[in-house]
């Protein structure tokens, strides 16, 4: 999908700006590389962190941000992108900065909530469970991810032949501010998933970064033997290559970057319980379910489909309209 308009001769200069995290590195990268698919875009990947006392200021509150990154940072200099776009609390005072250096020959993108004037930037692309408020908003289901049909279908081809009736996607997260996955619940969780390895499913189990020493002990005990692939953190990563397999996706409730990731495979994607208070994600859950995605995790499992959700591609569709209206007036 291309956006219709003003196009330049020379292709689109697109950062992709984050601190490091995986988390919000993968969100200002599958936003940018969506709209370099729009575009015939270049996308420059960067990392950065502000340095001891800036990294503990709010946005707003922040001199000379552009003056305060770490010596590890990636350089932040002119020749300036024509779309910048960042995610992480560190890059927000960043992105107030580069829009003021910048002016108008720079559209200026946030992804996530800044926690800071919302004004201050070109864009804000915000999951809709966050409930901001603001003229300059794109709102989106879920978060922003690199999980595109290409993507599985070139997963799904490298991928060694299903050799089970029925293959599982097991999406195991880990401990949050409000939410935890401890002994007793990951013992929870594997019950149910054993008895269906029992019955022939091919489990396909993948722990995160979060998964507390606890759990990964529990599950490592009662479900990996079960499996016919676990994967806790060893490359290669066989993530994109288990959701192009599965038949079902099942997920731990605490993430919303893979949920959202799961409901672009246009599969089933069950949600698994986890301990806490979900807070807002329980309205991020339901907009999930709403949408077709997404259901409770019960068994049996019941098959569903429903259009891959790729907000992506909607989010870059907007962005580059924005862009390419500026640019064209300056042109």
């Amino acid at each position: 999908m291309r956006t219709v308009g003003f196009e330049r001769a020379t292709p689109l200069r697109i950062w992709a700006v984050s601190d490091g995290k995986a988390g919000h590195a993968n969100q200002a990268l599958g936003l940018a590389e969506a709209i370099a698919r729009q575009s015939s875009g270049q996308v420059t990947q960067k990392r950065v962190n502000l340095r001891t006392p800036y990294v503990w200021l709010a946005p707003d509150w922040t001199p000379a941000p552009l003056q305060a990154l770490t010596l590890a940072s990636d350089p932040v200099l002119p020749p300036w992108p024509d779309v910048w776009i960042a995610c992480g609390r560190q890059t927000a005072a960043l992105t107030q900065a580069v829009r003021r250096a910048a002016g108008r020959a720079c559209l200026c993108v946030q992804v996530q909530d800044p926690r800071a004037n919302l004004r201050e930037f070109d864009l804000i692309v915000a999951p809709t469970h966050d409930e901001l408020e603001a003229p300059n908003l794109i709102m989106t289901l879920g978060a922003m991810h690199r999980v595109t049909p290409e993507r599985l279908t070139q997963a799904s081809e490298s991928a060694a032949p299903a050799s089970a009736s029925l293959s599982l996607a097991v999406l195991i997260g880990g401990d949050s501010k409000r939410q935890r996955i401890g002994s007793k619940r990951a013992r929870a969780l594997a019950a149910p998933l054993v008895r269906l390895a029992r019955t022939g499913a091919a489990l396909r189990v993948s722990l995160s970064r979060r998964t507390s020493a606890a759990a990964r002990a529990v599950l490592e005990a009662e479900l990996k033997p079960h499996a016919a692939l676990w994967w806790d953190g060893e490359d290669p990563n066989p993530y994109l290559s288990m959701l192009a397999a599965a038949d079902h996706i099942l997920v731990t409730a605490d993430s919303v970057s893979m949920a959202t990731e799961a409901a672009a495979t246009g599969k089933p994607v069950h949600i698994l319980p986890v301990d806490g208070d979900a807070g807002k994600l329980s309205a991020f859950h339901a907009a999930l379910q709403a949408y077709g995605a997404a259901r409770p995790f019960r068994l049996p499992l019941a098959p569903w489909s429903y259009p891959p959700l790729l907000e992506a591609e909607r989010v870059a569709s907007l962005v580059l309209a924005s862009a390419y209206k500026r640019l064209g007036q300056g042109a």
